[in-house]
């Protein structure tokens, strides 16, 4: 992303560049969320605990085979120019598009069939600017386990910059997932 003599780079390609060559320390993670770089530190257990509950039953409960990520970055177009780059708590993706494959640590969110969010040190940024995030990218399935509501949250039918659809319950309450995952998550082991 060099510029000639003639062409400077813009402030969204500065940014985008210096995001690009962060290093950032074991565990942490580095995100380039509209337009602000944000570096958060190693989950604690609970928060692990939570995704490790739906990933089992995900693995287990789905109608077709679905691959899980924690780690995998997703590119997912720009807000007001700048390109967003966001590592979700987990991805789900149908195992027969082998999404996850490749060097690349930034891959595209086409074929993502949901997000995963666990609320941490920045509880808005999960509810608020990553679904915008999400939305934007078309991504079908939102799932947020809000820690401090107690609450597991899935919004579906994204359109531009949100969600249409939202379905907010309280931990302890089964949750139904659609196609393709199409089954009830039980979250009483969130209690």
């Amino acid at each position: 992303m060099t510029s000639t003599a003639h062409e400077p780079l813009t402030q969204e390609e500065v940014l985008l560049e210096g995001f690009l060559a962060l290093d950032t320390p074991e565990g942490f993670r580095a995100e380039l969320v509209e337009g602000e770089i944000v570096v958060t530190p190693p989950p604690d257990g609970d928060h692990e605990d939570y995704i490790g509950l739906i990933v089992s039953q995900v693995i287990k409960r789905s109608t077709i085979d679905m691959q899980f990520s924690g780690n995998k970055g997703l590119r997912l177009g720009k807000a007001e120019g700048c390109p967003n780059h966001v590592i979700p708590d987990g991805t789900f993706a149908p195992q027969a598009l082998r999404l996850y494959r490749g060097a690349e640590p930034w891959m595209p969110s086409q074929g993502v069939a949901m997000v995963l969010e666990v609320t941490s040190t920045r509880p808005r940024a999960d509810r608020e600017v990553k679904r915008r995030c999400y939305a934007r990218a078309g991504i079908p399935l939102f799932l947020l386990v809000d820690r401090e509501t107690s609450e597991v949250t899935l919004l579906s039918d994204p359109r531009q910059d949100d969600y249409r659809q939202r379905c907010t319950l309280p931990f302890g309450k089964p949750l139904a997932l659609p196609e393709p995952f199409a089954f009830d998550l039980d979250t009483s082991d969130f209690l």
